[in-house]
């Protein structure tokens, strides 16, 4: 039952992403959460490292989707210097608007990846999608209320995760 939330991996970082293999593995599409994966909630805009990071795996071939729950404003504001495709109010853990971006780049499930730092939200969705789930783990401690609320909730969820393997 559990298992729904489980990621496929976890990394520390977006700069760990181990892109090399996600390429070997026929992944197109990658998927990031904004608020505690690219960025702190309370950041507007990436920073250059996360810029560059995100620019040159465009450069690889990659397509790049923000894939946030928060609202019209903070992720178009956030993706003002990216320039890559951009969903608010995805609605996640439902899966409604990452099919919509998947359909229209032409990309299947299992060239897709979701790389989020929550797991009631982004691997739930990823995992409900059937594409590779990637948990980030939060870039800081600051989060929106609900978000902090869930995190204990999480971290046991990531301990049965761990034990699992």
């Amino acid at each position: 039952m559990l298992e729904r939330f489980y990621p496929s991996f976890v990394i520390h970082s977006v700069a760990d992403l181990p892109i090399d293999q996600l390429r070997q593995q026929g992944i197109r599409l990658l998927f990031f959460d904004i608020d505690n994966t690219l960025a702190p909630f309370d950041v507007a805009e990436p920073d250059d490292a996360t810029l560059q990071l995100l620019s040159q795996w465009k450069a690889m071939g990659f397509a790049i989707c923000l894939l946030s729950n928060n609202n019209a404003r903070r992720v178009s504001l956030f993706n003002r210097r990216l320039h890559g495709i951009a969903v608010h109010r995805a609605g996640k853990p439902g899966t409604k608007k990452m099919r919509q971006v998947m359909a229209h780049l032409h990309v299947t499930p299992q060239q897709t990846a979701l790389i989020g730092d929550q797991v009631f939200t982004d691997m739930y969705c990823a995992n409900r999608a059937g594409v590779l789930a990637i948990l980030c783990r939060p870039i800081c401690n600051r989060d929106q209320l609900v978000t902090k609320v869930k995190r204990g909730a999480e971290s046991w969820v990531l301990r049965c995760y761990e034990r699992s393997r």
